[in-house]
């Protein structure tokens, strides 16, 4: 458990090392390029969000919460078929994870159907 520790602190200072060197790179090139007003938005302060971004995750626990439901749903039907399949090495097969991705993914499509529905309002 220590080694695991020391790894990650290692490989984060290394990160965090060559974050910083190549951000002051790009400083330098956008000052020596003589965009000295586009100098400052690498600085994690100052960042922006696009208008975009912020309308797109308008209502993430939405997002979630519909992801986690029809996982959920997806997990049930699951469990209701597994039964029904006694000559078929059912849990073994690829069926149970295709279940679980159609209806994940049936969630993340009834949420985009609600946020761009409630945009057009």
């Amino acid at each position: 458990m220590n080694d695991v520790l020391m790894a990650a602190v290692v490989f984060f200072a290394i990160f965090q090392i060559l974050k910083s060197f190549t951000d002051f790179l790009l400083k330098r090139k956008i000052i020596k390029a003589g965009h000295f007003e586009n100098a400052g938005i690498l600085e994690q302060k100052v960042a922006t969000v696009a208008t975009e971004n912020q309308e797109a995750n308008k209502y993430p626990s939405l997002k979630w919460g519909l992801v986690a439901f029809f996982a959920g749903i997806g997990f049930i039907v699951i469990h209701q078929l597994s039964p029904s399949y006694n000559d078929y090495d059912f849990m073994n097969s690829m069926l149970p994870f295709g279940i679980e991705l159609v209806s994940i993914s049936l969630g993340f499509i009834i949420y985009f159907l609600i946020v761009n529905f409630s945009k057009k309002k």
